[in-house]
């Protein structure tokens, strides 16, 4: 059964996306079948991955108010391993739509258990919300990455989603854990960005994933050609970054081997 993660952070510009799309594409990589599911009604993982949204005749959002059927809907892109549940523009409306509905908090968590077993790892890219779509994405995660930029307001709004994250953990979803803290946005050169890391390394101590997410020109680039950054430049900063993400990730979870990752 594949261990499903959510990226969640509901303050915009931290680099949910791009962890998303670059973590899922380094897993996949390294041989591990993985699942990105798009649910974020900007749909930018779908179009990261060389998609259009405005093409896409059903999505994610047909899974969870429609109930369709989810293998039907996955897409395989153009990378090996590696597939994708795209977002559309009307999951906007999905919350709205599900609020009466019977078990809204777990749509999403019986779209997954379709194809659950078909995965290694399940990657959930959230929307810069605390909406029902995120607590759905919440719900059905095995345990939540929380990507922190290096920049001012770098902690601002974290206590509300660790407060929802407890909440969940209490109400819907018992077995949910953070995975870790994520930081990104690094630069080296910059004061600032040397003392967010000292702060929230204090703060959350063990939390923090060794692996920092620098600033870097190809992660910048990579989704305005619908590709993950490995695919673009495999030794840049940034590709070498998610990759060793991805390797701390399996070590964590116990999956690390060398005949898999090197």
């Amino acid at each position: 059964m594949g261990k499903v993660i959510a990226i969640a952070n509901q303050k915009g510009g931290v680099g949910k996306t791009t962890t998303a799309i670059n973590l899922a594409a380094s897993l996949a990589a390294l041989e591990f079948r993985t699942l990105i599911i798009d649910a974020d009604p900007q749909a930018n993982s779908t179009s990261g991955l060389g998609f259009n949204p405005q093409e896409m005749e059903n999505s994610i959002y047909e899974c969870m108010v429609e109930q369709a059927r989810t293998s039907e809907i996955i897409l395989q892109t153009d990378f090996p391993n590696l597939n994708l549940l795209p977002s559309h523009i009307d999951l906007v409306g999905a919350e709205i739509e599900m609020i009466n509905l019977k078990n809204r908090e777990h749509r999403m968590k019986d779209a997954i258990a379709e194809v659950r077993d078909d995965y290694d790892f399940i990657i959930i890219d959230c929307s810069p919300s605390l909406g029902l779509i995120t607590i759905n994405s919440l719900t059905a995660a095995d345990s939540v990455i929380i990507p922190v930029q290096c920049e001012y307001f770098a902690l601002e709004g974290l206590g509300k989603l660790l407060n929802t994250i407890t909440i969940i953990q209490s109400r819907l979803n018992t077995n949910l854990i953070i995975e870790g803290i994520l930081l990104t946005m690094y630069d080296l050169r910059l004061r600032l960005s040397n003392q967010v890391v000292t702060e929230v390394t204090n703060h959350f101590e063990s939390l923090v994933f060794n692996t920092i997410i620098p600033r870097n020109v190809r992660i910048s680039e990579a989704p305005s050609f619908g590709i993950p950054v490995m695919a673009q430049d495999s030794d840049s900063k940034g590709a070498v970054s998610y990759l060793n993400l991805a390797r701390e990730i399996l070590t964590k979870n116990g999956l690390l081997s060398s005949d898999r990752v090197n």
